[in-house]
């Protein structure tokens, strides 16, 4: 009788260690891409543009309800400007963005983002980083990502000389007067998962 008690004592001893080490699978959450935004602005010395780019593809990956990592392909050909009208200068700006002064649409029509590290902040906050891809250049950038059951939302300011676009910037060009361009940009990330 006291063999059979200790043998069960050990198989549930062992038998809950061996289930509570196994590590929890994380779980691909796809992003629904077109209930998804992304949203830009640039600024010049004379004020700012701001428009849109499409998501191609996307998915967090979740630990139960814990954010560990996350991939994003963004759809460069896809740039617009909202804050103009067409034959007010629209379509002039979305080429130039579109062009190698820029984005160069042509030769790089994605852009991606990899989450390389991911640190809760509370419940519902992290600090992202990740590998942002621009032009064919990756360097890190840091995010904030809040959750909120089905969705998610970031925000990011990225330095785009790092990425090459030193067009009109005034770290690279002088007497640019009120033509300079600002080196940083702001992305919001609206995700519906």
């Amino acid at each position: 009788m006291k063999k059979s008690l200790l043998s069960l004592v050990f198989v549930a001893v062992f038998g809950f260690t061996a289930t509570a080490s196994t590590p929890i699978e994380s779980e691909k959450k796809e992003v629904k891409v077109s209930e998804s935004t992304v949203t830009w602005k640039g600024y010049k010395v004379t004020g700012s543009h701001e428009g849109t780019i499409n998501l191609k593809s996307g998915h967090l990956e979740m630990k139960g309800k814990k954010l560990v990592g996350g991939e994003f392909t963004i759809d460069m050909t896809s740039i617009s400007c909202s804050d103009l009208q067409a034959g007010q200068g629209k379509e002039k700006l979305e080429g130039h963005l579109q062009s190698e002064d820029f984005f160069g649409v042509e030769n790089n029509p994605t852009s991606k983002l990899v989450f390389t590290s991911v640190k809760a902040m509370n419940d519902n906050s992290y600090t992202v980083t990740g590998d942002l891809t621009i032009k064919g250049i990756t360097k890190p950038v840091t995010l904030v990502v809040s959750m909120f059951e089905n969705k998610a939302t970031a925000t990011v300011k990225i330095d785009r000389t790092k990425y090459d676009i030193k067009y009109g910037s005034g770290s690279f060009f002088d007497n640019l007067g009120d033509k300079a361009i600002y080196d940083d940009f702001d992305l919001v990330v609206d995700l519906a998962l």
